[in-house]
């Protein structure tokens, strides 16, 4: 028995030495981390029950991460430690036992386990002088220069009580949101995909040119303390207070927890609303919160007895990829999708998941039959990351991308040379094209308009009520009685005729770089959009714009501003302008100051679904009048205007004393009525 422990043993160390490999160093795993810590589980259990086979450099006494050499490596005057994970309820409470043992009636403290980059922030008189990544928990990689292009992380800190010396610890991370911007932009210019957003945290710390870096909106939030010179902490709570006062990025996401219920509580909530942070989680980090109590219990090896972290159920599953088909979107790309069995994850059952193109199936090395690793983030379409090679069984076959559109036959083409995707040339009158354009109007990111969703594109075009998108803001309420979608069972005006009319009526005067936007221009985005409409004023000069002055535009550059002219050069894309100018909508941006400046020098935090304001709008609406949307509450902060549901914005702001008020109030002061 002793030997097959052994052999299993060793297989088992290489292989979790290669997942930490491709994880640290790659960046590209290729083990879902419930996959990961099983190996690591059961190594420990062989290990124990076989305690001679243990090596001194096994990784279960290890932290991992130690192999790039890319950068200098330095040491941390304090090692790094890690976290050993629970996984359910039965095992909290076997760590609760633990603990109690040695430190009675202690108070807890629970974070959010951010899924990112640690990283150690070593300040010197109130400088910070070096970043190192975690490493092996003894060394770390210098990535100095590149931490400080991360905006919300100080260089300097601030207040009475700076130490001399005191290591911040924490954790970069790449926010949800901008990651789907950042794969969305990629995906459209062709180039290679992040996996996840930690993987783009790692990916974008890890440039060797800082202003890469600089250019990926990079967020961090710390969550301990290593050596320390000059100042006392009485209680992991307190430290954060006293850091929070250094000016350092603290999270207001925590709870001092009295027993042991409110920290399942605290675990419950975050396991519901996990995708309404604004940045990935993968659990909850529980702490005793006295530091007495932490030095009383010690440490083991590799982490501190103080602490665990419960590890939710994995968002990565698997399962057999049954089909690869592709969809054509609404600038022509044609897109593979993957077919499945369906799964559940994230919360959700899921068929269909995005394989991007060609190029990234033969990257990925993914065949038709394969069991393949499944991955979702919040409401991102779920993404196929590999295959399962042990689970081949031969069977599988390669995926071949067909010559002609599924939707109208035209033959498909790389647009430009070098160009990855591949794409429908029929742009006016593919079927599919026309619909995903429609839609994407009526989409948040474009015009907002009400009811004017897929469905609704869908029975515009084949109840034939409209031939393209130039016809939209010509829409009557007789022309759309012509469709069951927008009629009453007796034929009479449905809510969806008088909601659709209200909301194109509303879409007309939409700012400028909204409508540039709904042209779906390819490569054009809302911030592209919106450097157009801020230079150029008007559609009529955008139109007249040559290659060169587009280009010198800041955001745009050369291949944005060819796509913009070729765009303008088609004789059925300039009938689209003109006929929406002819049905009233507004083609020129209006300048701040032709609007009351009512909100003048106040600065608002909005928490909360508003009725009358989507996101993006009730920030449009507060700078257009003069005021500032910022997005987290502090002591300058004049308002915080609370919707439905709100967050913990809300929380802090009673904490600080900043006025709170509803949506009523709020459009008394946009009307001037203060």
């Amino acid at each position: 028995m002793s030997n097959a422990a052994r052999h299993r043993i060793t297989e088992l160390t290489n292989e979790i030495r290669d997942h930490q490999f491709k994880y640290y160093v790659l960046d590209a795993p290729t083990a879902t981390d419930a996959q990961f810590d099983a190996l690591l589980q059961e190594l420990k259990a062989l290990e124990a029950k076989h305690p001679e086979l243990l090596e001194p450099d096994s990784p279960s006494l290890g932290i991992g991460g130690g192999f790039a050499t890319t950068f200098t490596q330095h040491d941390h005057i304090e090692k790094m430690m890690s976290l050993d994970n629970v996984f359910d309820n039965e095992e909290l409470t076997a760590w609760f036992d633990r603990v109690e043992k040695e430190s009675p009636n202690p108070n807890y403290l629970c974070e959010l386990k951010v899924d990112g980059l640690a990283i150690n922030l070593l300040y010197e008189k109130g400088q910070l002088t070096r970043a190192l990544t975690r490493g092996n928990g003894v060394t770390g990689e210098d990535v100095t220069l590149n931490v400080k292009t991360i905006k919300d992380l100080p260089h300097n800190l601030s207040g009475k009580n700076v130490p001399e010396l005191i290591e911040i610890r924490g954790e970069v991370f790449f926010p949800v949101a901008a990651f789907n911007q950042l794969n969305e932009e990629l995906e459209e210019a062709g180039k290679q995909l992040f996996a996840n957003p930690r993987n783009s945290a790692a990916g974008s710390l890890r440039q060797k040119d800082p202003r890469i870096t600089a250019s990926r909106p990079l967020s961090v939030v710390v969550h301990g303390v290593g050596a320390n010179q000059g100042m006392a902490f009485k209680s992991q709570s307190d430290a954060y207070a006293k850091l929070k006062e250094l000016g350092a990025p603290t999270s207001d996401r925590f709870k001092v927890c009295a027993t042991r219920a409110e920290v399942v509580k605290f675990i419950e909530y975050y396991n519901e609303h996990r995708h309404d942070v604004e940045h990935e989680i993968d659990g909850v980090v529980i702490k005793v919160d006295e530091i007495a109590e932490q030095q009383k219990l010690g440490f083991t090896s590799r982490a501190p007895k103080w602490a665990i972290a419960f590890k939710y159920p994995p968002e990565e599953v698997t399962t057999k990829l049954l089909d690869v088909k592709v969809s054509v979107g609404r600038t022509g790309r044609v897109t593979p999708f993957a077919f499945m069995e369906p799964v559940k994850v994230a919360g959700s059952t899921v068929t269909n998941a995005t394989l991007h193109n060609q190029e990234e199936i033969e990257r990925k090395g993914v065949l038709i039959g394969d069991t393949v690793i499944i991955r979702k983030a919040g409401d991102v379409i779920p993404e196929v990351l590999g295959p399962v090679l042990d689970k081949r069984t031969g069977k599988e076959r390669a995926f071949v991308m067909p010559t002609n559109c599924p939707e109208c036959a035209s033959e498909l083409r790389a647009i430009t040379a070098g160009d990855v995707d591949i794409r429908c040339p029929n742009t006016q009158s593919c079927p599919a094209q026309l619909r995903e354009r429609i839609y994407y109007i009526g989409s948040r990111a474009a015009l907002d308009i009400d009811v004017l969703g897929l469905e609704a594109a869908v029975a515009l075009l084949s109840d034939q009520i409209i031939t393209d998108e130039s016809d939209l803001f010509a829409l009557t309420t007789q022309s759309l009685t012509r469709s069951e979608f927008f009629t009453k069972k007796d034929g009479s005006t449905g809510k969806n005729t008088e909601k659709l009319l209200a909301g194109l009526e509303n879409a007309k005067t939409r700012p400028l770089w909204r409508i540039i936007v709904a042209l779906s221009i390819r490569h054009v985005g809302p911030t592209a959009a919106q450097s157009l409409a801020n230079n150029f004023g008007s559609m009529d000069a955008i139109s007249k714009a040559s290659v060169a002055e587009l280009s010198e535009i800041d955001g745009l550059g050369e291949t944005i501003a060819q796509s913009i002219v070729e765009w303008f050069a088609i004789d059925w894309h300039r009938q689209i302008i003109s006929k929406w100018q002819s049905a009233g909508v507004v083609m020129q941006a209006q300048a701040a100051a032709d609007l009351p400046q009512t909100l003048a020098n106040l600065t608002f935090v909005v928490t909360g679904g508003l009725d009358n304001f989507t996101r993006d709008s009730i920030a449009e609406a507060i700078t257009a009048h003069g005021g500032k949307a910022a997005s987290a509450v502090s002591k300058k902060t004049d308002y915080v205007l609370v919707g439905s549901d709100p967050g913990s914005k809300l929380a802090k702001a009673q904490e600080l004393g900043v006025k709170v008020i509803d949506e009523a109030r709020f459009l008394e002061l946009l009307a001037g009525r203060g």
